[in-house]
């Protein structure tokens, strides 16, 4: 397939992702890329993807590799996976577009689709995310939301221990304590997902969220879970509950979840959606980029403030600023010199 390298829409630790422009068909898709030598993450994630097909996981449009200059004019092979576009960003971005938190009604209707994503994936192929996040999941361009990023994904072998991997906010206490990662870890993931579309953060903010050591310290060997918001409904906080059960095998399954009350007695919503941001994404539990807050790419036709020449800042005060006429204008005293 022939296509062209646009704009950075996503960024990680060791992969960035570009919109992109088919030669044939003028259709945009999104290319994952990394230098060749970095990219066992992507070659495993290209593999995984490959392999499934719902409209609840973001499409998988191929893989290959090119060489392309980098800053000094050499030439670097990359490895670049290709897939299905998302206009509307991930369930973050979108969340952030309406004010940062979604209402109980929209998230009923995303949590309905990450469930069936998840069902797919659990019981028809036997593989388990190990990072569902609202960062990792997308919104497609009819509104539905995707699952992406199988970065951490692998297949389940029980007879196998791997490296757990992901987010810390987002562990289960069995993957807090490096014993296992199965198809429960997902579930409790879901959880903690449903708590930041509704908070507009992640679980666990507070003192502890700038150190995931002793997040994963609280999960794993303390047996906290996290805080349910106050504002949701006893229908919405038994469905959590359900969710973040401390034992794994007390958890319900993806199956069992979509008949709960909480997703079946509300119908589905259209989303209100918006523009995606630039996001990070982990690959592992070490990456030292997974506690970073979302930036977004700054086209080079609008440079950041501090970007900006000193007389250019200037200029902008100069027209932004307060404007201090008294006349038609009910001024409250708030300090009086006596002198």
């Amino acid at each position: 397939m022939n296509w062209t390298r646009g704009k950075t829409i996503g960024r990680g630790s060791s992969a960035t992702v570009y919109a992109a422009t088919c030669h044939e068909s003028g259709e945009t898709i999104a290319v994952k890329s990394a230098e060749f030598h970095r990219s066992e993450f992507l070659q495993r994630e290209a593999k995984i993807l490959s392999s499934l097909n719902s409209p609840y996981v973001i499409g998988y449009r191929g893989c290959e590799t090119t060489k392309e200059p980098f800053n000094n004019g050499e030439a670097t092979t990359y490895y670049n996976l290709l897939m299905e576009y998302a206009p509307y960003g991930t369930l973050t971005d979108v969340a952030a577009k309406n004010g940062g938190l979604l209402d109980e009604a929209r998230v009923v209707s995303y949590t309905r689709q990450i469930l069936l994503g998840l069902e797919y994936i659990h019981n028809s192929k036997g593989i388990v995310h190990c990072d569902i996040k609202g960062s990792n999941v997308l919104v497609g361009e009819n509104g539905e939301a995707k699952i992406a990023d199988f970065g951490c994904a692998k297949v389940v072998k029980p007879e196998i221990t791997e490296l757990v991997r992901g987010t810390p906010a987002f562990m289960a206490p069995e993957v807090a304590r490096g014993e296992r990662q199965g198809k429960e870890s997902d579930i409790w993931a879901v959880g903690c997902t449903v708590i930041e579309m509704v908070t507009g953060s992640p679980p666990w903010i507070g003192a502890d969220s700038t150190d995931p050591v002793s997040v994963l310290y609280r999960v794993g060997y303390l047996g906290e879970s996290p805080e349910l918001p106050s504002s949701l409904t006893e229908q919405a906080k038994d469905f959590l509950g359900k969710c973040l059960r401390k034992e794994a095998k007390e958890r319900w399954t993806a199956t069992q979840l979509l008949n709960h009350p909480f997703l079946i007695t509300k119908p589905n919503t259209e989303p209100e959606l918006g523009t995606g941001l630039v996001t990070n994404s982990p690959t592992s539990v070490t990456d030292q980029m997974f506690w970073r807050s979302v930036e977004q790419e700054e086209d080079q036709e609008h440079p950041s403030w501090w970007e900006c020449h000193e007389d250019e800042r200037i200029r902008v005060l100069s027209w932004m600023g307060p404007t201090w006429d008294m006349d038609g204008e009910d001024w409250i005293m708030v300090r009086r010199n006596n002198d």
